[in-house]
């Protein structure tokens, strides 16, 4: 007997005969809302929460959905708001580092208009020759560029020291806070003469030696320091730094202190090199000059 029921209810005629009930239901709708009237409250008990049920999953689907995609939208934006964050302080650095090379330049300018007379050719530090910065370093400019052994170098700030050695794309600039640095001197106001020497001693301090100060001499302390006209080398009225702790030797006849250089030789970036070498036109006065410099050269 269920072999038989199975055989006659096929989903075909079960699909059929749903389909004629619901047809039956329509006519009937069309001549009495009393007969379909209950069923349809029947049914609406049923469908309407299954009803409910699918329109909470349609919308916790399509919710999730929406809070995936705002999800990936944010991390996208994220993504961007980071690269342009990159980008900008790459930019930022970039400005400072142009800052900072516009503020050399800057400084260099007033420099150049400070010794107008003297020509000159900007250069700036590669490198350095030995262990101690201070003492000597690596310059951009050589022979191509016209630059010669005993030429000054300036900063912004004051005398740097004098080239030592010259290869065609490169110098050696030797400072004049060097262990075998001697530069005759004067003071800027007075005009009273002096010597500075380099020391390895007072370099940790901040200092040079400042020596051969007569007696009657009136350097004191927080004087300007400039470059002599006797000098053998150096060009004359270049600032080389301030006197300091200026005292009476022991023999009664001179004095001597220290000099604090005006120049800062732990940032220092960018120089000019003069471009004109020291000459005399008195005999005697050169004679003097190198007289006395070799002199305390032998000291050292």
């Amino acid at each position: 007997m269920s072999n038989r029921v199975k055989k006659f209810f096929t989903p075909g005629k079960i699909l059929a005969i749903v389909a004629a009930f619901c047809a039956l239901l329509i006519v009937v709708s069309f001549f009495s809302d009393r007969l379909v009237t209950p069923l349809r409250g029947a049914v609406s008990q049923v469908i309407i929460p299954i009803q409910r049920g699918m329109n909470g999953i349609g919308i916790g689907v399509v919710n999730r959905e929406n809070e995936k995609r705002n999800i990936e939208d944010l991390q996208e934006e994220n993504r961007e708001l980071k690269d342009t964050i990159a980008l900008l302080e790459e930019e930022n650095k970039q400005l400072k580092h142009d800052t900072k090379d516009l503020d050399s330049l800057k400084k260099l300018y007033e420099i150049d208009k400070k010794y107008s007379s003297y020509p000159k050719t900007g250069a700036t530090i590669i490198g350095t020759t030995s262990q101690n910065w201070n003492t000597s370093f690596v310059i951009d400019k050589g022979s191509n560029n016209g630059i010669k052994p005993d030429m000054n170098v300036v900063s912004d700030e004051g005398l740097v020291g004098m080239i030592s050695e010259v290869h065609a794309n490169y110098s050696i600039v030797s400072t004049v806070i060097g262990d075998n640095s001697f530069v005759s001197a004067m003071d800027e106001a007075t005009g009273d003469h002096c010597t500075v020497r380099g020391d390895i001693s007072m370099m940790d301090g901040g200092f040079v030696s400042l020596e051969r100060i007569k007696q009657d001499a009136n350097i004191n302390d927080g004087d300007s320091i400039v470059t002599s006209a006797i000098s053998s080398k150096y060009l004359q009225g270049i600032l080389i730094g301030y006197a300091k702790d200026v005292k009476q030797d022991g023999n009664g006849l001179t004095k001597s202190g220290h000099l604090v250089p005006a120049v800062d030789f732990e940032h220092l970036q960018k120089v000019l090199v003069i471009t004109q070498l020291k000459e005399f036109d008195n005999p005697e006065t050169q004679k003097e000059g190198e007289e006395g410099e070799t002199q305390e050269s032998g000291e050292t």
